[in-house]
């Protein structure tokens, strides 16, 4: 792993909304900080609506991560594009986010209860 990725248990109860519906709730999501970025909550598939999620055609490629594939979220007051994304195989050295979600904090809601 980079030497400036941290992944760590996120303590707590968590939370994702979209248009204050929620999509999900987890006691087992985790917490990825990577260098000066603000920490960010990836939750497990099975804690999340995944009926709420659509993917996308959208990739990006992080040297550190891999290739992150992205998902519409659908809400209330209509979608979000390309608001939460995935790492279906993460590289080596960040394995733990496979099989997690995260999503963009400025186009759904994610808090700790």
């Amino acid at each position: 792993m980079a030497d400036h990725i941290t992944i760590r248990p996120a303590s707590g109860t968590w939370v994702v909304r979209a248009s204050g519906a929620v999509l999900g709730e987890s006691t087992n999501a985790l917490e990825l900080t990577e260098g000066s970025y603000a920490p960010v909550i990836y939750f497990p598939r099975e804690d999340i609506g995944m009926s709420f999620l659509e993917k996308t055609e959208s990739t990006t490629r992080c040297p550190y991560k891999g290739t992150a594939t992205y998902y519409t979220v659908s809400g209330p007051d209509g979608d979000a594009i390309d608001a939460a994304w995935s790492y279906e195989e993460p590289l080596s050295g960040v394995e733990q986010i496979a099989g997690h979600i995260a999503f963009y904090t400025d186009r759904v809601t994610v808090e700790k209860l």
